[in-house]
């Protein structure tokens, strides 16, 4: 039957009766989103990590490199994607290696489903995986539980909702590189300013058939830190000096002793030469 589902609703007072915790739901803290193009693919993200409500870094980089040409955008838990990300890559490579070919987008996509379907989700890595391999320009996205979806655009993190809109409302088919940029760069854009997860800068990514991938650091800057409205250098004497003291400092004098007539200075310390 379509239509709203309560089965969940159900389990978690049948949990909360029987004593046990009711499922939390898990907000990533990110937006990123991917996008393809006549003949690429483009991936973007935004550079805010978060530690709860803390803003823990700034400028954190959210796109990792799996092979010259395949490129992916992590959303979760920041330690998680990056070491998932750099093992991948290792793998991906010594694949690369054994096969004497260039990796396959489909390649890095399976070693990274099949690794994290071990972990049934635990392992907080939800990733958009872009690239372009002998094949074509391919554009995936792999979920923490080791599912996958297939498309021409793609968005994840808590400010996926605002970045969709988005992408669904200026996506079109057979994009130039220029105007799939200025699309991802929008969608960021849009979770930054709707999503308090996700802030600071917009990094891109954008890879093409025959190229290798080229990462735009700080592609845009729209969280650039104003200059106060005041000075805070104060001239001397702004301060009233209310009361003064001045000590003397005590001079210490050194005297030399002589020795008295007839005492022999002790032999020197033996060195070894």
């Amino acid at each position: 039957m379509p239509g709203l589902s309560f089965e969940n609703h159900q389990r978690n007072e049948f949990l909360k009766a029987k004593g046990f915790g009711t499922p939390t739901a898990t907000s990533t803290g990110t937006t990123i989103v991917g996008c393809k193009f006549k003949g690429g693919v483009v991936i973007a993200a935004d550079t805010r990590a978060t530690a709860g409500s803390i803003v823990a870094d700034k400028n954190c980089e959210k796109l990792h490199r799996l092979a010259p040409q395949i490129w992916c955008a992590g959303a979760g838990t920041a330690a998680d994607t990056e070491m998932v990300t750099q093992l991948i890559a290792s793998n991906l490579e010594l694949h690369s290696l054994s096969q004497n070919r260039k990796p396959r987008v489909i390649t890095a996509l399976t070693m990274l489903k099949q690794h994290l379907f071990k972990y049934q989700g635990y392992l907080g890595a939800y990733l958009i995986v872009a690239g372009v391999d002998p094949t074509g320009a391919h554009l995936l996205s792999v979920q923490a539980h080791g599912s996958t979806d297939v498309g021409e655009y793609q968005s994840l993190g808590s400010g996926s909702l605002a970045a969709m809109a988005v992408l669904e409302t200026n996506w079109k088919p057979d994009m130039t590189k220029e105007e799939a940029m200025k699309l991802c760069a929008n969608a960021i854009e849009s979770g930054i300013w709707n999503d308090l997860g996700s802030g600071s800068n917009v990094d891109v990514c954008v890879m093409e058939v025959g190229k290798d991938a080229v990462l735009h650091r700080n592609y845009l800057t729209p969280n650039v830190r104003g200059s106060k409205t005041r000075s805070y250098k104060f001239p001397r004497g702004t301060t009233a000096v209310l009361k003064s003291s001045v000590r003397d400092l005590v001079e210490i004098e050194e005297t030399v002793i002589p020795l008295p007539s007839g005492a022999v200075a002790s032999e020197p310390m033996e060195v070894d030469a």
